[in-house]
């Protein structure tokens, strides 16, 4: 290439290369769920047990190599990372505005879900059948506890850096294991009301209901625990 042809030729601003990673990583994101909800479908149709990996890349017309570069086990097609992350509550936590506490937090990020009727909330048709798929499959059983507890914990330590808690206080984990506690029940009761073939306005309303009656349960020490101070 000559200079007057390079001079012509125009590099790509900042600008322009920021927008061309944002299609990309967008591109990489609806992959990934494609990918993620191909695979939840066939389990639930023919068993988890029963699947292969190879048999969700040809449905969802990607690559074996495809599949494991989003998902390296079979189990975290269940579990991607878009939802079951450990740091889920804790990113429910971190933002609440001053006055406001970690289960403020907590609970106000559940209830937005369920109002915006977001996929995370469960209010999906076959929910009940994913959740009962989970519980009969040992590994994904055991993921799911293990998730749960690794949601517990992250918020724990959250909870105790942002307060300054003492190594020998219990009041960080007790808390997160009463937030943790509550987001179980929540997702059990939606489960079992998919299953009874309650639609999903119907549970969203008993949903709501049910995070009413669990706050009410919960003692003021829990509640206000961490609230952040006002300026």
């Amino acid at each position: 290439m000559s200079e007057i042809t390079r001079g012509m030729v125009r590099e790509p601003t900042r600008a322009q290369e920021i927008v061309a990673l944002g299609l990309r990583d967008e591109k990489r994101r609806r992959t990934r769920r494609h990918i993620a909800e191909v695979a939840t479908r066939l389990f639930l149709e023919h068993g988890f047990g029963r699947v292969t990996i190879a048999e969700v890349a040809r449905t969802a017309e990607v690559s074996v190599n495809s599949v494991y570069t989003y998902f390296p086990s079979k189990e975290d097609l269940v579990f991607y990372p878009d939802e079951a992350s450990a740091q889920r509550m804790v990113r429910m936590a971190a933002d609440r505005p001053r006055g406001h506490s970690a289960a403020d937090a907590v609970f106000a990020a559940l209830r937005a879900e369920l109002r915006h009727g977001e996929r995370m909330a469960g209010l999906t048709q076959g929910f009940g059948r994913f959740l009962e798929m989970i519980r009969a499959e040992p590994t994904l059983a055991v993921r799911l506890d293990t998730i749960r507890r690794e949601m517990v914990d992250a918020l724990a330590s959250a909870l105790a850096d942002e307060t300054g808690a003492s190594l020998d206080d219990p009041l960080p984990r007790l808390v997160a294991s009463q937030l943790g506690w509550a987001q179980e029940q929540l997702f059990r009761d939606i489960g079992d009301r998919t299953r009874a073939g309650q639609t999903p306005d119907v549970i969203a309303r008993a949903a709501l209901e049910l995070l009413d009656t669990m706050e009410g349960l919960l003692g003021e020490r829990v509640l206000r625990y961490a609230t952040r101070q006002a300026s």
